[in-house]
């Protein structure tokens, strides 16, 4: 395993306690016979930084079964991590513009919601957690996105991104089937070390460990630290560098082999 993965982690890390540092801490509160931690204020940096925290631990998380050879369950995660780097980008887009829209406030009542409205009997609670539509989040991003990409080719590209990872959440055959093969032909129950499915996913992982920077990078610099926003930008190019991958594939040509099916 490149210990390039690791160091980055750790620094990943240490910018999420430093971001975290700048907001209120969250309250130890009563709710119903227990205690719990609650942010008070239910603020749109709070929101940001706890999807940070689960984005990091993610990472994490994923690195542990890469070992292990849990690529199926690593599918799940990145699934995850997709769903938590649009949320955070569309949320710093209210943060930087400074304008909450009625999508953003739908968001964040969903986002801080009790799950049980009753919560010393869960089973006579009522309530629901509204539905945020994925699709309008996405359409929210791509309009201020400012990648050279037509909003239409966009939304193209989360969908296949998110469709590509939604097999191992929801157990689809053809995800499942990657974890048959070998000699003698079988089921790979304990992992799938030893396989060609290993360095496919150190290389999908390596994405998600560079998105990972720059979804940090993004969420400081819309959080106001500069600094530490262009330490993020040149760990990023540290990253590429020892990865052998300084230069990134342009945006255009990738595109344009994806739709003339060379890729």
């Amino acid at each position: 395993m490149p210990h390039s993965f690791e160091q980055v982690l750790a620094i990943l890390d240490d910018a999420f306690h430093e971001l975290e540092s700048r907001i209120v801490k969250p309250a130890f509160v009563r709710r119903g016979n227990f205690h719990v931690f609650r942010y008070e204020t239910k603020s749109i940096k709070a929101a940001v930084i706890q999807k940070l925290a689960r984005r990091q631990s993610g990472l994490h998380a994923s690195l542990v079964l890469l070992r292990a050879g849990f690529v199926q369950e690593m599918g799940v995660i990145f699934r995850t991590l997709d769903e938590f780097d649009e949320d955070m980008d569309f949320l710093c887009i209210a943060i930087r513009n400074g304008i909450m829209t009625d999508l953003h406030k739908k968001y964040l009542a969903s986002f801080y919601q009790e799950e049980f409205d009753k919560p010393d009997n869960p089973f006579l609670s009522e309530q629901k957690r509204p539905t945020i539509s994925r699709q309008k989040i996405q359409a929210a991003i791509t309009r201020e996105d400012e990648k050279p990409l037509n909003p239409s080719d966009s939304l193209r590209l989360y969908r296949m991104r998110g469709q590509a990872n939604s097999g191992y959440v929801h157990g689809a055959s053809i995800h499942i089937l990657e974890m048959y093969g070998g000699d003698p032909q079988r089921y790979h129950l304990c992992g799938m070390c030893g396989t060609p499915r290993i360095e496919e996913m150190i290389a999908a992982y390596w994405d998600y460990m560079h998105r990972g920077i720059d979804v940090t990078a993004l969420v400081a610099a819309s959080l106001g630290e500069v600094q530490l926003a262009l330490r993020l930008d040149a760990l990023r190019e540290c990253f590429r560098k020892a990865s052998g991958k300084a230069e990134c594939e342009d945006i255009d040509k990738l595109l344009r082999n994806f739709k003339e099916g060379t890729r």
